[in-house]
């Protein structure tokens, strides 16, 4: 089988190509590479003779990528993004401060930042980059050092896993909403009222039917109510008091002590799985990797 080398002598060519392709112009790929017009060109040129097809249409004064072309492009972006992806957080790890912490939108707001001052105080040489999503990133293939994480650890057998809180669960509304409405003593009162539910597209989540599920109330009693794919908008609309939602006691512990919510009803559903720090197995943690895990442990506490 044919090299990469053989095929491709010069990767160089593939950096060229992209530019040349994204822009649609070898004037302003040369412009972006700091290059001559003519080397881009040449390069360009160089290369359609190594893989023997066109990658380009010259028309009058622009460039366009062929049917070819523009199939190769798309697969040499993916693959240069990635390598560019990969060298920044290796240079990172081995000489700067940043670290990446993945979790997700919910975490990140209610867990995070209200400890964000305390962060700061402790950790002043860290440069903390909190990426949220809606999914579980491949932390190893993304070159992301740390991630929060909801379940079992023996469904991530490519990380190390440690417990940083709980799935402790019970229903939340605002302090407001029990104004004009009376407050439901046991869990079936909960039933008259409007629930909200959270309604994850890609993460498993506990959902009403499995909290009523817990006290022996079927599920088809449960009314559907407003139905909300975030859980950072779930809370939203029980803030503005449209109705009762599920709430995680490491995400609204803190409201709750502070009284802008209510917890309702003496039950809370403790489903046995945790949310856990994870890092991959086979990536060596830098020194600030390793202190922003070790100070995240540490924070097994209200905020």
């Amino acid at each position: 089988m044919e090299t990469l080398r053989g095929l491709l002598p010069s990767v160089n060519a593939l950096v060229v190509f992209e530019a040349a392709g994204r822009l649609g112009s070898f004037t302003a790929a040369a412009r972006e590479l700091k290059m001559t017009q003519a080397a881009v060109s040449y390069a360009v040129a160089r290369l359609e003779e190594q893989l023997g097809a066109a990658l380009f249409l010259r028309e009058y004064r622009r460039v366009r990528l062929s049917d070819a072309g523009a199939r190769f492009h798309a697969d040499v972006t993916i693959g240069l993004s990635h390598i560019q992806r990969s060298a920044q957080n290796l240079r990172a790890a081995a000489t700067g401060s940043h670290v990446t912490l993945s979790c997700s939108t919910a975490f990140a707001a209610f867990w995070m930042v209200p400890r964000m001052a305390r962060f700061r105080a402790d950790l002043p040489e860290v440069d903390l980059r909190i990426q949220t999503g809606d999914r579980d990133l491949d932390l190893a293939g993304e070159g992301i050092p740390l991630a929060i994480r909801g379940g079992d650890p023996r469904d991530w057998p490519q990380c190390n896993a440690e417990a940083i809180a709980p799935e402790e669960i019970f229903p939340v509304c605002a302090a407001s909403y029990l104004i004009g409405n009376p407050e439901p003593r046991q869990p079936a009162d909960l039933l008259r009222h409007p629930l909200i539910h959270l309604e994850e597209p890609f993460r498993s989540a506990t959902t009403w039917r499995d909290w009523f599920g817990s006290v022996g109330i079927a599920g088809r009693q449960v009314p559907r109510g407003l139905q909300i794919n975030d859980y950072v908008l779930v809370l939203q609309s029980v803030l503005e008091g449209q109705g009762i939602a599920l709430g995680w006691q490491h995400l609204v512990g803190g409201m709750v002590q502070k009284g802008v919510l209510v917890r309702l009803t003496e039950h809370a559903l403790n489903t046995g799985k945790a949310f856990h720090v994870v890092w991959p197995r086979e990536a060596g943690l830098s020194r600030h990797a390793q202190l922003v895990r070790d100070w995240l442990l540490a924070e097994r506490r209200p905020a």
